[in-house]
């Protein structure tokens, strides 16, 4: 059983209130969108019918501008109401479409919340066509990691303790073994990475809230912090000059539904050449 460290309610609740709020980070979020959607380009198969999950109303846009029909999926009814056209409001844990319902599942920035992230993705594979596509965009670790550090220890610091105050992100190594335990085909886990600038170390607090990227760990403290602790942590990563370098390390998840058509790896010991012989040669 996948331990629960997400609070589900409390992030849609998150969402929800972000949802007023998320335009004014929407230039990171459609860069990284387009990042994901520029794999689009790297294959020949061409796609009809998608299923936008958690695209914050961005995603979707890109998708249709693509000529792809395009189904809307958040778990925020209220983030849902950003986006046109079809809409589900749906937990990504309990997905409610049909087996081979889309032919490219297209999931930004939206999947680090989900408690049993292999079981999304087993639902997300079977919902695909045969040779479907998947891609995904997720926060990969080392992402937030100076903040976390500066708030552990400013927070033992003050008094004694400290709780979880950002959340857990995939490790880039287990992308692609987490595609495969799902049962994709040819899968692949590569990395990109974002640097944003803040003039004030709060702005990046801010931005957070806006995307809808509040703390919903289960363990989080529900108690008021101490005043000093944000000043304080923040204050330790800043510049000289007092603004905020972020790294924004993503892992870009790519999987295929199997299909009979799809290229197979060549069985072990079927090549017709060694290595051995092909270094020989001038």
């Amino acid at each position: 059983m996948n331990p629960i460290v997400f609070d589900r309610p409390a992030l849609r609740r998150t969402r929800d209130r972000a949802a007023t709020t998320v335009h004014l980070v929407e230039p990171v979020l459609r860069d990284v969108a387009e990042r994901l959607l520029d794999r689009l380009d790297d294959t020949t198969r061409r796609f009809s019918h998608a299923l936008d999950l958690g695209g914050r109303g961005v995603t979707a846009p890109l998708l249709r501008a693509r000529g792809i029909h395009t189904v809307s999926c958040d778990l925020s009814p209220a983030m849902l109401a950003r986006s046109d056209g079809t809409r589900v409001a749906a937990d990504e844990e309990r997905l409610p479409f049909a087996p081979a319902s889309f032919d490219l599942v297209v999931a930004n920035l939206s999947l680090h919340g989900v408690n049993d992230l292999p079981g999304t993705l087993i639902q997300l594979r079977q919902a695909l066509t045969p040779d479907g596509l998947f891609l995904a965009s997720l926060p990969a670790l080392g992402t937030l990691a100076s903040l976390r550090g500066a708030l552990t220890e400013t927070e033992a610091e003050l008094t004694g303790g400290a709780a979880p105050r950002v959340a857990p992100f995939i490790d880039l190594r287990d992308g692609a073994a987490l595609l495969q335990r799902a049962g994709f085909a040819l899968p692949v886990a590569d990395s990109e990475t974002i640097t944003l600038q803040y003039r004030t170390p709060f702005a990046l607090l801010r931005d957070l809230r806006h995307a809808g990227e509040a703390n919903a760990t289960v363990l989080r403290s529900r108690t008021t912090p101490p005043r000093a602790l944000f000043p304080a942590a923040l204050a330790r990563i800043s510049d000289d000059d007092g603004s905020l370098r972020v790294p924004l390390r993503l892992a870009m998840l790519t999987g295929w539904a199997p299909s009979p058509t799809q290229q197979q790896p060549l069985a072990p010991g079927s090549a017709q050449h060694s290595l051995a012989a092909a270094l020989r040669d001038p």
